[in-house]
């Protein structure tokens, strides 16, 4: 963490006691991170985060007295929303949706190795990539069908007003890459890549990249079989 930056402040939301140890136990091993706020389920987060900023939340779905679903909803209503990482364990495609559509910036294994924990911490904060390309994939081979066909309402179309990069950028976005990456692909700076990417996601009314990664599913742009074997 470079001079006068201040840490990311992480809030841990699990009804279990041990995990919260573990998880607060390699946050707080970073300098450029610190837990911040601890809660048992989404009423007691909602309280707590009430009264103390913090910049990113790791929320677990399976809670008593409210889920982290309509957590997540609650908090995604607020002006100044913090990032919410979901815990999952891809046994319940429900849940991962409902994730989805409540405003989740991020998904994360509940089995993930500690660097895997920091990285998605980090990468959401900076709103670069949202989760790593095999989570990106593994996500959408599971959710993309019920993305894509569990639903009588007409499927959108890509705005008129898309042009052919920004709809390349859209595609990638889709795939997982980073800002970095994406900029590699089409020998382009980075800077350029966060122009297209804040336009895409202008254009299609995505608060985020995971909110942009589901209309491009539901547009038919890219299918979960375009991830198999990835």
């Amino acid at each position: 963490m470079s001079e006068g930056t201040d840490p990311i402040r992480v809030a841990l939301v699990d009804d279990q006691q041990l995990v919260r140890a573990g998880f607060r136990m390699v946050i707080d091993s970073q300098p450029d991170m610190n837990v911040v706020v601890e809660a048992s389920d989404g009423e007691q987060a909602l309280r707590e985060l009430a009264r103390v900023p913090v910049d990113v939340v790791l929320m677990d779905v399976q809670m008593p007295n409210m889920d982290g679903i309509e957590a997540t909803r609650r908090l995604a209503a607020l002006e100044s929303s913090p990032k919410v990482v979901v815990l999952t364990t891809f046994d319940n495609d429900e849940y991962v949706v409902g994730a989805i559509s409540a405003g989740a910036s991020g998904f994360l294994l509940k089995d993930a190795q500690p660097e895997e924990l920091l990285g998605a911490l980090r990468t959401v904060f900076r709103g670069d990539a949202v989760i790593a390309a095999r989570s990106t994939r593994r996500l959408l081979q599971h959710v993309g069908p019920m993305l894509t066909g569990s639903t009588t309402v007409e499927r959108p179309q890509l705005p008129a007003d898309m042009t052919p990069r920004e709809a390349e950028v859209l595609e990638a976005m889709a795939h997982g890459l980073s800002n970095s990456e994406i900029a590699t692909k089409f020998f382009v700076s980075e800077a350029t890549v966060k122009t297209h990417v804040g336009r895409v996601l202008s254009k299609t009314g995505s608060r985020d990249r995971v909110q942009a990664v589901v209309f491009a599913y539901q547009t038919g742009l890219v299918q979960p079989e375009d991830l198999l074997g990835g």
